[in-house]
Formats: structure tokens, C-alpha cells, sequence
């Protein structure tokens, strides 16, 4: 049956009865809707969103961005570890059963009607079905260990048409976009638990062994259900709005905490206005899934914040979000950043008003060997510009308008939400803050419990000033286009000083310029429209410097050219500021960093030095690095210097080039040294879905090795090939770096006076759902001229000689002994010590190496190739044994098993076979835990 709608707008109602069971974690549940068309078209299906069945299997899209993220655990998951719907019956009012099935990602429910329903008509389905729920590994929704469960999105949702269906799959990013609905659920659970909820209580009674709640909820989205074993949420009432609340800090006195959350909610009534629904639910879960990054995840014993500073930002920060959530119903997938704006745009008056002079480093600013940095200067509030440049010079930005799902996993968290919240502070400098301020209330206002456009938005903020700030929305929100300007020249007259600006990256935005005296301003100006280069003239009030967005209010890509002395030429060389350990930028000096380090190897032995290098907590255009070292067991100084410069090109296609230039020097055997020089050349190449791990390199690079021998090593001192060389190297890399299934190829060229040589590799790895991995790599190279008579330059079949000095070979010389046991998967790629006719090729080698792993971290592994010699005929040459693959590429085991040698495991000395992998390299290392954000 279709009812027409009289008033030409409906309100979407659901009716939900549901019962918990703590036995099979399922939810069995009865949903009635009203289903309102509210277009202007006839539909025939109808679709909703059924978020719990996206981690049904390992195809969904939930399951396809965790890979993307390196998380393989719903990839792993057993069938009863996996969460899913089954749906029982879909029957429409007239109990005649209707066509459903879900969509590709199997999050989407869609309902094949009997009827067409009309514009401007309603109709009512009737679904039953069982939700399993998930455990809680995945991500914070079903149930934990304790028997406490999170219930979000956890029943079927109409999904919103408005000319167009919007379907969109879970992918854990909090963005379920759903129509306002009315709701009431009767919901059974057990008696040893506890309910928490946004929505309202109506009714709570308790029958043997259960109890049953009603639960409404009127002009909102999604039902949050929180059961704990324990009563963990208390409700605070204030004279604005009540929380139901089980944020802590323990050390942080209750009354302290009442007082705090007064406190909050004053701010929160004074800059939005009234809360529509009866209450404001505050949680650590909520908390944790968008916490205060940075210094306020470490552990609570060492936060250097007082515990009301920490209790009052995190508990404004899960209001503020939950406030919004609640209330603006923007496209929270496409429209996400306007929400974030605001929220982070509040944090940040919060600070100013109460906290004036917070420091990012909270209590550490203050201690010795802390206060010198600049980290430590930075105010509370500076950590938004910082935290979205820490992408934006990785060339990583993306526009806050980007899709949600389409944001890297640091941008869609932190950089863009804190760029969201820095842009409305950049305009309330612009134009004024009671403006922007008075904008958001009425926003607020007039738009809560609403569908919302950020048209709204944007013309309620048009309304509040004369000036033009078409630019905020057409060029900040809309483009990844970076802000960099630089005060080119000042020309200083007895009354004036006319100053040039220049846009360096054409972002047509406005800029402040402030005047300084003694370091205190006495002047501040704003100026817009300069979309190249600009001379304005302003009064001379006898300045000392001028200096460009010196509040950083303006998120700047560079701030290093911000400044220009007007006190001469000698006043205006930046002076150098040496500081222990990497630090963030001060652009007012040429900053150097400082910091011990302890290098190892057999021939130099440990080797202490100083690393001196320019580079700051962002990455910035042009780096050196120097680490001289010295050698007590050689009595000599070693280590490297290199100058790097890179420059990013565009987002996608071809992305950067670096050009570089570096040398090092070092002992190759008992005092005998080498020292390489290397110029060299780089391009990237990316896709233009950033999520992506594809990458393309094409590299080039002229290396020259100079070589002393010790005079025990006159053989090869004397050999014309060896003393000192150069090979030109060309490169071509392709790679896609994924947890699941891991491809990557190269070719590489070199070119030497006396020789020339092509090599291919390809490497792939396949994670299988049963965690069992397929590891396969093959190899190919010939020499296309070879006038060589030793097999220094050969390729090798188990431990390649290195002459480019590229592996980090602990004895790179050594033939015998522990040190000579250390392996890198080059070339041949052979864990086995094979016959020295065998062990290298100066014609062509082919060979695939394999591995599979048994349980875990136990591998099998096997290798098998082909080695060919000039004037021998080719040897086909294997071995096999087992592989601990501990941490891949970082720290594994060989054992060998059996090979050309025979049974290996059997012969005398095994020990001297073992094969072992280790990477000490922390810039490595710690990649194995940033690739997930970046």
C-alpha cells in the first residue's frame, strides 16, 4: 500500500525491536519503515545501508581499505570471527514478500519495491533479520573481551536520494550518510549490563535474567548502543545541556572535572547556541577514534599538560564532535570538512580564551635541554599549521573538499580537519572573528536538524561582510593549491616603505603583513588580490622588519622568506643557530642540527661521530648531511656527505625529480679504504589516487669508487680492473607496495670502461586467507660486453661483491666467519654456499627463488637457477632449507637443508651455513610503521 504525503515533506520513521544475545553475539531484530519519497521522482527500489555485514568477508570494502591501511586481520579472520547480516524476510505492508540482494560491497541492502512509489508518497517494509556481531579487533564496534559491546551502525539505515541514490560503503572512516529519521527501539539485553545511548531512555525495566529499554530518537541518524559490565557513564547536568559522560581523568579531582565540564559547556552554548536533544553523549570511544594527536597519546604518567588543561581539551573535543554528528547533516563522505572547520576552529578559541600561553610542549618547555627547541617555543595552537604541513611538504595535500574516502589515512584523520579549522581562524582574521563567530551560531541556528548544503554555509558567511571572500571557498577549500608568498624588496623612504610581494605558487589568497620594532609589533596590514607580484605602499614607522604572516594564522607552505631587515644588507644574513637533535623550523636563522652517532663495521669497528644536517621535523626543498666518523681500530676518519635537492612537480604522473650529490668513505678490508662519489639524477611517478602504493622511479647516477689497498693486498692494488672505476647506472623501478599482494620489477643498466650489463628482477608476494604467503622472485642478467678477468664486476649467485657500495654488508670482504654469513636477496638470491665455479657469472645468470610459509613466521624456502661462464657450459644449480621470517626484509633466518652440496643439514661445520638478514637502518625500520598514515 502507497500513502501520499499532504504537506509535500515526510519524515522517515523506523520501529526496531531487537534482542542481544550474549551466547552467539547476535542481534535478532524486527524493523518496520516508513518510507518517505521526498524527490521529485518515482522509485521502483529502494536501498539501505547495512553497515554490519561489511565484515562478512575478506571482499567487502572494508576489507579492501584495511589492506590499503596494512591491517591484514579481517583479511585473516575465521568465519566466526566475522561480523554479517542475514536477512529472514523483507515483506512490504501488504505482507507480500519483496527482492532484495546486496550490492557489489555487500553493505548495501537494496529493496526491489512491487509497486512503483510516487513522488511525494510513503510506503512501509517489514525486515526481519540477525545481526552477528564482530569482535572488536577490527575496529572499536561489537564486543571485547570483558562482554562489554559498542553498537554503531549496527541496523539498516535508508540511504538518501535526492535525484540520485548516494551508496556508500563502510570503510571506517565515522562518514554513514543516511536520512533523518525518527526513531524508537525496544531493545532486550542481558541483566549484567549497562546501557549507555545518544538517544533517549524512555523506559528502563528489568525482567528475570534481561532487561528492556525504549529508546527514541527524534530528528537524528544513527542509534549509538554502549553496554559495559560495569556502570561506567555518569551524567553531568548544566545550565545549557546535560552529558552523559564516562571520560576520566583519575587524577584530576570530580569536582575539578564538574567544574571543567561547566566550563565547556559555557564555551560550547556561547558560540553554537541550544543543543536540540535531551542529551550530549560523551565517550572514550568516541575520544579514541579522533583523540588529541600528538603529545597527548603517550601514556598519562609522562603527558607534560596539566590534568585540567588534558580533561577540558579532550572532553571539548568528543563534545564538539558529537554536537555536530547529532545535529548539521551534511554528506559526511563529500561534505566532511565544514563539521571539521568548525570543530577545530572552536578548539582553537578555546585555547585563546583560556589558555593564552599553553605551550605545544606543555611543562617540557620549561626544563633544561627542552626550552632551546623550537618545539618548545611553538604555542599549543601552532601544532595546526604544523601538523597539515607535515603533508603538504610531502607533497601529500589534498583539498578539503577531496571525498573522504579518497584522503590518505593522515589526511583524512588529522592534516585536513586541522587545515579545515585553521582556514575559518584565517578568515576570522580577515575579516573579523565576531563575524565568522557570529556566522557559525546562526548557521547553527537555523540549519540543526536539517539536511545542510554547504552553500548554506558559505552564504550566511557572505552575508556577514563587504568583502570578497569568494577566495576562501574557491581557492582554499576547493584546490590542494599550496599558500607561499615572499617579500621580494623593500624600498624605504623618510615616510613610506613600498614593499614587493610575490605569490610564489599563485594561490590568490590575501596575506598579512606585520611590522616589527625590538621584536614587538607595531603595525599589522592586510593585502589581497596579488596573484603575481605586488607593490604596496605603507607609512614608515620606523620598522626594523617586516615580516609576513607572523602570527601563522595563514597555514604557509614556507615560511623561511617571510622576513626582510630594513636595517641593511649585514643586519639581513640570517644568523646560525646550532641545536642538538632535529627540531622544527625557525625561519628566522640558518638552522643546523647536531647529533652523536655509532656506526659499525668488522674493518672499522665502531666507529663514533657527529652528524651535522639541515633537516627539520618538515621536509624542506634542499638537505645536506654530513657525519664524519671516526675509526679507532683503523685510526682514520670515515663517514659520508651528501647535498639533495627535490623538487615536487605535480600530485600525480611524474610527481618529483631529486638531484643529489654524495660521497662517502670507509674501510673495505683491513686498512684498505674506499671512497665513492655519486652524482646523481631521480624522477617519481604516482598515480592519481593517492590511497594507492603504486610507485615508478627512473634513476640515474655516475659512481666512483677510489680505492687504497693495504700492502698485504698488492695482488689487487697491482690488477689493472681494480684499483679505482666508474659505472654509469640507470634504473627503472616499478612497485606496488601492498600487505596483501606485493609486486615489484626493475631493469637496471650499467655502463664501465670495461664492461656493460642488463638486469631484470621481479619480485611478488601473495597473502593468502588462510595466512599462508607465497614469496616468489626472479632474476635475469647478461652481460652485454665483459673484457674482465676476475669475477669482481660478475653477477653473483649468493653474496653479490657490491662494487657500487650500495648494501650494508657488516664485512663485506669476508669469505669465512660469521660476518661472511650475512646475506641480501640480490642478484642470484641463493642462501646456500655453492661451488666457487658456480657462485658467480660473467655471461648470464637466471634464477627464481620461492618460499612458503608452514605456520607463522616458518617458511620453507627453494631456489633454482641457471649460471653461465664464458666457455662453460651453463650449470643448473638449486638449493632448499628453511626460512624464519621473523620481520621481513629486516630480520630473517636461512637454514639450509639440502642443495648442489648434498644434505647440508648433515655435514660437518653446519653452523658456518646459516644464512641471516639484519637491517639496522631506524629511517628503515620506522617506515614499517608510518606507510600505514602515509
Amino acid at each position: 500500500m502507497v500513502s501520499f504525503v499532504t504537506n509535500g515533506y515526510g519524515q522517515y520513521e523506523t520501529n526496531l525491536t531487537v534482542t542481544l544475545n550474549e551466547y552467539t553475539k547476535e542481534l535478532d531484530i524486527r524493523q518496520e519503515f516508513t518510507y518517505y519519497n521526498n524527490s521529485n521522482y518515482n522509485l521502483g527500489v529502494l536501498y539501505f545501508n547495512d553497515w554490519a555485514n561489511a565484515y562478512s568477508d575478506k571482499n567487502t570494502a572494508l576489507a579492501k581499505r584495511f589492506a590499503q591501511e596494512f591491517k591484514k586481520s579481517l583479511h585473516l579472520a575465521k568465519a566466526d570471527e566475522r561480523g554479517n547480516t542475514t536477512i529472514i524476510s523483507v515483506v512490504d505492508d501488504a505482507y507480500n514478500g519483496l527482492e532484495w540482494n546486496h550490492t557489489e560491497n555487500q553493505d548495501i541492502l537494496k529493496v526491489t519495491l512491487n509497486n512503483i512509489l510516487p513522488a511525494k508518497a510513503s510506503t512501509k517494509i517489514f525486515i526481519t533479520y540477525k545481526v552477528k556481531l564482530p569482535p572488536n579487533k577490527y575496529t572499536p564496534y561489537g564486543y571485547d573481551q570483558r562482554g562489554d559491546y559498542y553498537l554503531k551502525d549496527w541496523y539498516l539505515t535508508p540511504a538518501v536520494y535526492d535525484g540520485k541514490w548516494h551508496l556508500y560503503s563502510n570503510k571506517n572512516l565515522e562518514d554513514l550518510y543516511m536520512n533523518v529519521t525518527n526513531t524508537v527501539i525496544d531493545f532486550k539485553f542481558p541483566d549484567s549490563l549497562h546501557l549507555a545511548s545518544n538517544f533517549t531512555i524512555e523506559s528502563l525495566t528489568t525482567f528475570p535474567n534481561g532487561q528492556f529499554a525504549q529508546l527514541k530518537g527524534n530528528l537524528q541518524t544513527g542509534g549509538e548502543i554502549i553496554l559495559n559490565t560495569k556502570k561506567e557513564f555518569t551524567t553531568h547536568v548544566t545550565p545549557h545541556m546535560k552529558f552523559l559522560t564516562n571520560i576520566q581523568a583519575p587524577r584530576y579531582s570530580p569536582i575539578g572535572q564538574g567544574i571543567s565540564i561547566n566550563k565547556v559547556a559555557d564555551f560550547i552554548y556561547s558560540n553554537l547556541g541550544t543543543y536540540p536533544h535531551e542529551k550530549i553523549l560523551v565517550s572514550e570511544l568516541d575520544y579514541n577514534k579522533d583523540p588529541l594527536y600528538g603529545l597527548n597519546q603517550l601514556p598519562s604518567f609522562i603527558r607534560p599538560y596539566e590534568e585540567q588543561f588534558q580533561f577540558e581539551m579532550k572532553f571539548l573535543k568528543t563534545a564538539i564532535n558529537s554536537i555536530l554528528r547529532e545535529t548539521m547533516f551534511l554528506n559526511p563522505r563529500k561534505e566532511q570538512w565544514l563539521n571539521s572547520a568548525i570543530a577545530n576552529y572552536l578548539m582553537i578559541a578555546y585555547v585563546e580564551k583560556y589558555y593564552p600561553d599553553q605551550k605545544l610542549l606543555g611543562k617540557l618547555s620549561k626544563i633544561w635541554g627542552f626550552r632551546s627547541f623550537e618545539l618548545a617555543k611553538m604555542d599549543f595552537n601552532d601544532q595546526y599549521s604544523f601538523l597539515y604541513n607535515l603533508t603538504a611538504r610531502k607533497n601529500l595535500d589534498q583539498a578539503l573538499q577531496t571525498s573522504n574516502d579518497s584522503l590518505i589515512k593522515f589526511n583524512q584523520k588529522i592534516a585536513n580537519k586541522y587545515k579545515a579549522g585553521l582556514g575559518l581562524a584565517y578568515l576570522a582574521d580577515y575579516i573579523g572573528k565576531e563575524k565568522v563567530d557570529e556566522s557559525i551560531k546562526t548557521f547553527f541556528k537555523y540549519y540543526k536538524s536539517n539536511t545542510v548544503k554547504i552553500l548554506d554555509f558559505e552564504s550566511i558567511l557572505k552575508r556577514s561582510t563587504t568583502q570578497d571572500i569568494n577566495w576562501f571557498f574557491k581557492d582554499y577549500v576547493s584546490t590542494d593549491r599550496k599558500i607561499d608568498f615572499k617579500i621580494k624588496k623593500v624600498n624605504k623612504t623618510n615616510d613610506s616603505l613600498a614593499v614587493t610581494i610575490k605569490n610564489k605558487e599563485g594561490t590568490n589568497v590575501p596575506i598579512s603583513v606585520f611590522g616589527l620594532k625590538n621584536d614587538s609589533i607595531i603595525s599589522e596590514y592586510w593585502f589581497s588580490d596579488i596573484k603575481f607580484e605586488e607593490t604596496f605602499t605603507i607609512p614608515n614607522n620606523q620598522e626594523d622588519k617586516l615580516v609576513l604572516n607572523y602570527d601563522q594564522t595563514i597555514p604557509e607552505f614556507n615560511q623561511r622568506d617571510n622576513w626582510k631587515s630594513l636595517k641593511g644588507f649585514l643586519s639581513s644574513n640570517k644568523k646560525l643557530n646550532f641545536t642538538f637533535f632535529k627540531d622544527a623550523e625557525n625561519p628566522y636563522y640558518n638552522q643546523v642540527f647536531y647529533v652523536p652517532v655509532l656506526n659499525f663495521n668488522v674493518y672499522d669497528g665502531w666507529a663514533p661521530g657527529m652528524r651535522l644536517y639541515n633537516k627539520t621535523l618538515l621536509e624542506r626543498p634542499f638537505v645536506y648531511d654530513f657525519s664524519p666518523s671516526y675509526s679507532f681500530r683503523e685510526k682514520a676518519f670515515v663517514g659520508y656527505g651528501k647535498f639533495n635537492y627535490r623538487k615536487y612537480l605535480s600530485k600525480s604522473g611524474l610527481y618529483v625529480a631529486n638531484y643529489g650529490l654524495g660521497a662517502s668513505t670507509s674501510h673495505f678490508n683491513e686498512n684498505s679504504r674506499y671512497t665513492s662519489i655519486t652524482p646523481s639524477l631521480s624522477f617519481g611517478f604516482r598515480p592519481e589516487d593517492l590511497l594507492s602504493n603504486k610507485r615508478e622511479f627512473l634513476s640515474f647516477r655516475y659512481v666512483n669508487i677510489l680505492r687504497d689497498f693495504d700492502a698485504s693486498l698488492q695482488s689487487l692494488a697491482n690488477d689493472p680492473e681494480n684499483p679505482d672505476y666508474s659505472v654509469f647506472n640507470a634504473r627503472y623501478l616499478n612497485r606496488n607496495n601492498g600487505i596483501l599482494d606485493y609486486n615489484s620489477w626493475f631493469v637496471d643498466f650499467q655502463l664501465a670502461g670495461n664492461f656493460s650489463k642488463l638486469a631484470f628482477e621481479y619480485e611478488y608476494r601473495k597473502l593468502f586467507e588462510n595466512n599462508r604467503q607465497l614469496n616468489l622472485r626472479f632474476f635475469a642478467g647478461k652481460f652485454l660486453s665483459n673484457k674482465t678477468e676476475t669475477d669482481f664486476f660478475s653477477f653473483a649467485l649468493d653474496r653479490p661483491t657490491d662494487y657500487l657500495f650500495d648494501y650494508g654488508y657488516l664485512g663485506r670482504s669476508e669469505d669465512s666467519g660469521i660476518y661472511s654469513q650475512q646475506i641480501i636477496i640480490a642478484e642470484g638470491g641463493f642462501k646456500s654456499f655453492l661451488d666457487q665455479k658456480y657462485r658467480f657469472s660473467n655471461n648470464w645468470m637466471a634464477t627464481v627463488n620461492g618460499s612458503f610459509n608452514l605456520w607463522r613466521w616458518i617458511e620453507l624456502y627453494g631456489d633454482a637457477g641457471l649460471v653461465k661462464n664464458t666457455g662453460i657450459n651453463e650449470k643448473f644449480v638449486y638449493d632448499s632449507g628453511v626460512r624464519l621470517n621473523l620481520v621481513t626484509d629486516y630480520f630473517e633466518l636461512y637454514l639450509p637443508v639440502y642443495s648442489n652440496n648434498g644434505w647440508e643439514i648433515s655435514q660437518p661445520n653446519y653452523g658456518e651455513k646459516i644464512r641471516f638478514i639484519i637491517t639496522v637502518s631506524p629511517k628503515t625500520l620506522t617506515g614499517l610503521f608510518t606507510r600505514k598514515w602515509f
